[in-house]
């Protein structure tokens, strides 16, 4: 009896994980077709955004040559140049203030921590995007809006308001003991040592965590790229590009383009996270041990 009862519950379990993996192998497909059916019509031959096949009927790589060759309309080298440079100076600069003020809500004490963190939850409750009329004029009355300047404006739009989003960081660092930092002290470490030395270091997750999202945001922002850049087209992104290859007037001919483009805008972003995993796993692996 006793026999049957394991077999039963082994079969019931059996049948459980066979459900949960069909499920899963489900969603895996919708996840991944949207990807497969971009790649696929970025080596698309036909042109236009209208087809009768999900297949391309031929393949070729012209529609990755062409967004490097014909700048004449949509200067596709010189948006990626310019979202490259906005996008690793903001992260640089959006990790730091993360980091830093994650590290001061967690480690000290001040009068105004407590409403601080408030006012910062308050605001995190809006989308950033309904303040880029203020913003936007802010940056024109210092002469932020014009020639070079912008990519200036950009990186300050992206990376000045990154200290609000202390809290996922600010939850790690409060899982490092305080005796570490006491123990610092007590040797001498000044707060700006204790953070670059010993915080940091123990803290690898969450530094790739803070980097890879630094990078993302303006490296596929579209709204306030989009207000600040305006008319300016040898300042555009990226995202800007694409959004104009979608265009009534370019779409017939830059459709294909448009789906390389989105292919060749995810590699640096793969790139980094390839990169950077290994750091990732490493400083998990760490904090366990620790």
């Amino acid at each position: 009896m006793a026999g049957k009862k394991i077999q039963s519950a082994k079969r019931k379990r059996f049948i459980n994980n066979s459900i949960v993996h069909v499920i899963l192998a489900i969603l895996a497909v919708i996840w991944v077709f949207p990807i497969v059916w971009v790649v696929l019509t970025s080596f698309r031959a036909e042109q236009g955004s209208y087809v009768s096949t999900f297949l391309p009927q031929s393949y070729t790589l012209d529609n990755y040559i062409r967004l490097f060759t014909d700048t004449t309309i949509l200067n596709f080298p010189q948006m990626f140049m310019n979202t490259l440079f906005i996008a690793v100076f903001s992260c640089i600069l959006s990790t730091f203030y993360v980091l830093a003020v994650s590290y001061c809500l967690s480690r000290l004490r001040f009068k105004l921590r407590k409403p601080y963190m408030n006012m910062a939850m308050i605001l995190g409750l809006f989308p950033g995007f309904m303040s880029m009329i203020a913003v936007y004029f802010i940056l024109k009355a210092i002469g932020l809006t014009e020639g070079n300047l912008i990519k200036l404006a950009l990186i300050l739009v992206y990376s000045g308001g990154a200290g609000l989003s202390f809290q996922i960081a600010k939850g790690f660092f409060d899982t490092v003991p305080f005796a570490v930092d006491e123990a610092a002290l007590l040797d001498g470490c000044t707060r700006w040592q204790i953070f670059t030395k010993i915080t940091l270091p123990l803290s690898k997750p969450i530094v790739i965590y803070t980097v890879l999202t630094a990078f993302m945001s303006p490296w596929l922002d579209f709204i306030f790229a989009k207000v600040i850049c305006r008319a300016n087209s040898d300042q555009y992104t990226i995202a800007i590009g694409l959004w104009n290859m979608l265009q009534k007037e370019y779409i017939d001919n830059w459709y294909t383009c448009f789906a390389a483009g989105a292919v060749l805008i995810s590699i640096p972003i793969a790139a980094l996270f390839l990169y950077m995993q290994r750091y990732y796993v490493d400083g998990l692996s760490g904090a366990v041990k620790g």
